[in-house]
Parts: C-alpha cells; sequence; structure tokens
C-alpha cells in the first residue's frame, strides 16, 4: 500500500470515521467537507467520530459545502 491509498483514519476501526488523534486525519476531513478543523471537533464531540452523522450534523444533509449553504441562505434573504 502506497502513502497515497492509506486510510484517512488510521487508528480507527474504519475509513469512514474521524480519528481525531490523527493530526493528518483531522486536516483531511475538514478539508472534504469544508470545515475549519475547531468545527470539525465540536461536531464529533456532539455526534460521535462516524464521518456521515458527522456530515449530517455539519451540513444537514450529505454532500453539501459550505458554499452552497451560504448561497442557499443568501437567496432565502433576497426573497421579498
Amino acid at each position: 500500500m502506497s502513502a497515497n491509498d492509506a486510510p484517512i483514519a488510521p487508528n480507527s476501526t474504519s475509513p469512514s470515521s474521524i480519528d481525531l488523534n490523527s493530526d493528518a486525519s483531522i486536516a483531511e476531513w475538514a478539508h472534504k467537507l469544508d470545515v475549519s478543523e475547531a468545527q470539525l471537533k465540536e461536531a464529533v464531540a456532539t455526534v460521535g467520530d462516524r464521518a456521515t452523522d458527522v456530515e449530517m450534523h455539519l451540513k444537514g444533509s450529505p454532500s453539501t459545502t459550505n458554499n452552497e449553504e451560504i448561497r442557499k441562505g443568501a437567496q432565502l434573504g433576497a426573497r421579498p
């Protein structure tokens, strides 16, 4: 296995878990979810380390970014 194939959460039981003991895992998941490391840590503290639960907590739905949520909010605010 090459370095590029290394799991994101090397110390957890699943690659879909966020390992807060790994700086690399924190940085990678924060980037993937488009949030700050502090937001990621707070979310994991709230809902646990399962990536799908953290994403739902942060985004309200899977596979959206902060920018998408900001655009939606701006569109709602612009309505008369």
